[in-house]
């Protein structure tokens, strides 16, 4: 059995949930918000969907939600191009890395929401941080002007520029800033990626800073941006390698390494530097690649890292209609588009980086046979709980053989075990201390037709506003874990010191809805109205010269498109 076919055919929609086992504990609030791809279907692959956000209310009644009532809400992410698909979709040609476009290629926002104070935020891989209102959920900007981060990624052209930049930006506390990351394709010494580190400051959007990494070319991407209280950490993720003879409608050859480079940067060694100033790292290589790593913000014994490893986790690789499963059965035609999941089973780690020696020091790790597609984790993202954290929380979705293509098993041949992937595997939510890396508790979801997804910590009794309850660290609060099955969405709420009793208590869909594919989730308090701050509008970015690259017939959507976003905010 693959997946639920709900994840690619069911609807975005608002519905409510009801309390159907347990009890519903008082002391949880807030809200968990969801990025996910939405369901177009004329895209080879999914993830490259135009994005939407969901929201789920951990409190009965609110948003609209009746008495007893929990409200699941999904909002269409409406970003300038996604405007301007909507005018001209005869004009989107869709590709294996997403849709091109005359306008340039739009930001589908489509992967992990993030939360920062009063304020959320919508990211992914191949464009710049989107603004949205917290309590609507409506468009409200994208992040600084193209030419504060230095040009486009690539000279495509249009109004609509190509910022390739990472699923999973990180808020300092202490610089009221965010640091992400832009990348640049170069050819030399051959195919790959040059990174620079960006900087974006709360009090205005309209502008970043951002500085080359010396020297620094590689081949894959960064889908997470980690840091301290000194340093920025970075790695090539290791799972996600561009392709180009794939991209130009060839068959894809190029398969993950089996390990991965990861940078240092100190902060104060950006601070006053001129944006566009090339700044050299420290240097580190880690294996297996991570997409996803979590550090403790308190640096003061070593930069301690959890390394969620993708072992074999090639996100390059999507199901196609022609495709035949490990076990040579033809794909569910429900699943074509989806990514190609784990081949093998996978490793988490603490890691201690030193930049003094560049020596890197395993405190604990993890690893067993039914550990299959570790890919969405919950934490405490408080900076009290950052800084001593006590528990981190794992979703592992289990072993999906009809999810893994004949196709990826052949380009694997002789790194791949297949005897591990001939069998469907339940998945497992489970507690890790930190920074042993033991497994604390686990609970298995026995009926492989639940697919679970993005869990989320909440923290226990926060007070309006606040992301901090009673005790920090991930051990005093809840676990929400979302459950897919094509016979009704569910979501469980687990208490975060005892994942292993299971869950206290469940909420399901009073119509047995079914949701399409979420993928990564944050809790965040409940906020009304939108923060005032500066912002970067549309129209800033729309001149002659990138009107002039555009057929005159398509001027007047473009005028349109940015009078509409002027009146956002």
């Amino acid at each position: 059995m693959p997946v639920p076919a709900s994840l690619t055919t069911a609807p975005h929609r608002d519905f409510e949930l009801e309390v159907v086992a347990g009890t519903w504990p008082a002391d949880v609030n807030g809200e968990v918000v969801f990025s996910s791809p939405q369901n177009g279907r004329d895209l080879p692959y999914a993830i490259f969907d135009w994005g939407s956000i969901c929201r789920l209310s951990l409190e009965p009644g609110a948003r609209g939600a009746a008495p007893g009532r929990f409200a699941w809400q999904s909002r269409s992410i409406q970003t300038p191009g996604k405007r301007l698909f909507d005018r001209h979709p005869e004009h989107f040609s869709p590709g294996v890395i997403g849709y091109q476009s005359p306008f340039g290629p739009p930001n589908a926002s489509n992967t992990a929401p993030l939360p920062w104070g009063d304020r959320l935020y919508t990211t992914w891989d191949a464009g710049r941080p989107v603004e949205l209102n917290p309590d609507t959920l409506e468009f409200v900007a994208e992040v600084g002007h193209v030419d504060s981060w230095g040009g486009s990624s690539m000279p495509i052209g249009g109004v609509l520029p190509f910022l390739f930049s990472t699923a999973h930006p990180v808020a300092d506390p202490d610089r009221h800033c965010l640091w992400t990351v832009k990348l640049e394709p170069v050819m030399e010494p051959t195919f790959g990626m040059r990174p620079s580190l960006v900087r974006y400051d709360r009090h205005d959007g309209t502008q970043v800073q951002h500085w080359p990494l010396e020297g620094v070319s590689f081949s894959g991407s960064i889908h997470t941006v980690s840091q301290t209280r000194d340093w920025v950490i970075l790695s090539d993720s290791g799972n996600f390698k561009a392709d180009p003879a794939e991209m130009m409608g060839g068959e894809r050859t190029i398969t993950v390494d089996a390990d991965a480079p990861v940078w240092l940067i100190r902060k104060e060694q950006v601070e006053g530097l001129p944006s566009g100033t090339p700044v050299q790292p420290t240097c580190f290589t880690m294996a297996p690649p991570a997409g996803h790593y979590y550090a403790r913000w308190d640096d003061t014994d070593g930069v301690s890292v959890v390394w969620e490893g993708m072992d074999l986790m090639d996100l390059g690789l999507y199901l196609r209609p022609d495709d035949l499963d490990v076990n040579g059965n033809p794909v569910d035609p429900a699943v074509v588009g989806l990514y190609n999941m784990a081949m093998a089973p996978e490793t988490i780690t603490e890691v201690v980086f030193d930049p003094e020696s560049a020596a890197i020091t395993h405190v604990g790790t993890f690893k067993q046979d039914w550990a299959f597609n570790l890919q969405l984790s919950a934490m405490d993202w408080s900076t009290e709980g950052l800084s001593a954290p006590t528990r981190h929380h794992v979703t592992y979705q289990g072993c999906r053989p009809g999810n893994i293509s004949r196709r990826a098993a052949t380009m694997y041949e002789g790194r791949i075990d297949l005897d591990l992937v001939r069998e469907e595997t339940p998945g497992s939510l489970c507690s890790f201390d930190r920074p042993s890396m033991e497994l604390k508790a686990r609970w298995e979801y026995t009926d492989v037709a639940d697919h679970i997804t993005s869990p989320a910590f909440a923290p226990r009794g926060a007070a309006p506003g606040s992301y901090s309850g009673g005790e920090p660290g991930g051990h005093d609060g809840y676990v929400v874990q979302p459950v897919c099955n094509d016979d009704g969405f569910r979501v469980d709420l687990f208490d975060a010191a005892n994942v292993s009793a299971g869950p206290i208590a469940t909420l399901a869909g009073t119509n047995a809805e079914t949701i399409p594919m979420v993928l990564h989730s944050a809790w965040m308090p409940a906020f009304h109205g939108l923060a005032d701050a500066e912002r970067l509008r549309f129209s800033d970015e729309v001149n002659a010269e990138t009107l002039a690259s555009l057929p005159a017939e398509l001027h007047a959507a473009v005028h349109e498109v940015a009078e509409e976003c002027n009146t956002l905010w």
